[in-house]
């Protein structure tokens, strides 16, 4: 079976920062599972370059992004929504051509938060929601976590 995975954590450099959080673990259970994974990067697909400035949702959480009722911006206070959306639907595109059915995301991302990101003020504080890419596929049926279960 197929599952989506956050790249980064599968140790591809493709974080804000140029960097990955490799999880060892997080592998090991792939493969005793007998999963393929399937790395994505929400950002790289929204057109974001690596490394990039940080970013945060201000205003809500994914699913708000969705619906216009929050935006994505960067540390210095670009509005990256687009491109956040954008990157969503090109994973959403990937998930609908391999009938992907779970995805395993990087927790507190504004692309792959799945439960808690952070709060939007850049000082580290996190809150209840959801990452752009995350609520989409949820919206979708795709089963989001931070972990196999």
């Amino acid at each position: 079976m197929l599952v989506l995975v956050s790249a980064c954590l599968l140790g591809i450099n493709c974080r804000y920062n140029g960097s990955n959080v490799y999880d060892d673990s997080l592998l090991n259970r792939i493969k005793e599972y007998n999963l393929i994974p399937i790395p994505i990067c929400p950002e790289q697909l929204g057109g974001l370059p690596t490394p990039r400035e940080c970013c945060e949702i201000v205003g809500g959480d994914g699913f708000d992004v969705l619906k216009g009722k929050a935006k994505v911006v960067s540390r210095s206070g670009r509005d990256l929504t687009e491109h956040f959306i954008r990157g969503a639907y090109e994973t959403l595109k990937i998930v609908k051509l391999l009938n992907v059915k779970k995805a395993i995301m990087k927790n507190f991302s504004p692309s792959c938060g799945c439960g808690e990101i952070y709060d939007g003020t850049f000082s580290g504080k996190k809150k209840k929601g959801w990452g752009v890419t995350s609520a989409l596929l949820l919206l979708n049926g795709v089963e989001v976590s931070d972990n196999l279960k």
